[in-house]
């Protein structure tokens, strides 16, 4: 945050996500400064299967996650989020008891969107064990190019709108003592998106079957525990949208 002696936080324009720069000077955000999503946006760009026309319903949808995505990633106080109402907010994957905006925040979108009830041996990813920092590293490194998101149809408008998704990147670095093939990684899923007068989500319900991410995130051989890397060393958003 800028004090009376610094310089005001450039920020960088984005056309995917909208980063409130009338406000941004008073926002607390997790690594110091706005985010800069080039490296997902070139993914983004070269791997979307549609193209949405400037205004469409599926463009505002789409930027709209994007833009919340960005939120929940780098920023650190629900107070300071445009695109959630924070008093009814719930976020719902797979059926299971919906989470808070401050829940949410804490543990983060992987954790948040990994939780499982099932036995412990059977569990690919063990949401519980990770932190918000842990999370994101891990995916961070796996997928250096970031994570990217697309709408694929939108089926309903606001305050309803129903749509289905795409998520993909390029398993290009470790996860999880496995080792990376290089290859194309990537699920599908559908969102029920209940929005206010304002377009601020008061619920986002998410339905998705995460063996599609972990078949390709586990099917390289494991490596030895000297060539493991489970951290990062730059800032990038590994649940990049």
């Amino acid at each position: 945050m800028a004090t009376e002696n610094q310089d005001p936080i450039q920020i960088a324009a984005d056309k995917y996500r909208s980063f409130l720069h009338e406000e941004a000077q008073n926002t607390e955000w997790r690594h110091g400064g706005p985010p800069i999503y080039d490296d997902v946006n070139k993914l983004f760009e070269e791997g979307r299967t549609k193209e949405w026309p400037k205004g469409s319903l599926e463009e505002v949808v789409q930027n709209a996650l994007k833009s919340w995505e960005m939120e929940l990633s780098h920023k650190t106080q629900i107070q300071d989020f445009r695109t959630i109402n924070p008093e009814k907010f719930k976020l719902i994957v797979n059926g299971r008891e919906g989470l808070s905006a401050e829940e949410t925040l804490k543990m983060g979108s992987y954790n948040a969107l990994l939780k499982s009830s099932m036995p412990e041996e059977f569990k690919y990813y063990k949401a519980d064990e990770e932190s918000f920092e842990s999370s994101h590293d891990a995916f961070r490194v796996a997928l250096p190019r970031g994570f990217a998101w697309e709408v694929i149809s939108v089926y309903s408008g606001p305050p309803v709108i129903a749509f289905k998704f795409r998520h993909w990147g390029y398993f290009e670095g470790p996860f999880k003592g496995h080792a990376p093939t290089g290859e194309l990684v990537q699920f599908y899923g559908i969102g029920i998106l209940n929005v206010d007068e304002s377009l601020r989500a008061e619920d986002v319900e998410v339905y998705y079957d995460p063996t599609e991410l972990f078949a390709g995130l586990l099917k390289g051989p494991l490596i030895s525990g000297s060539e493991r890397t489970d951290s990062a060393s730059s800032h990038k958003c590994p649940f990049n949208m």
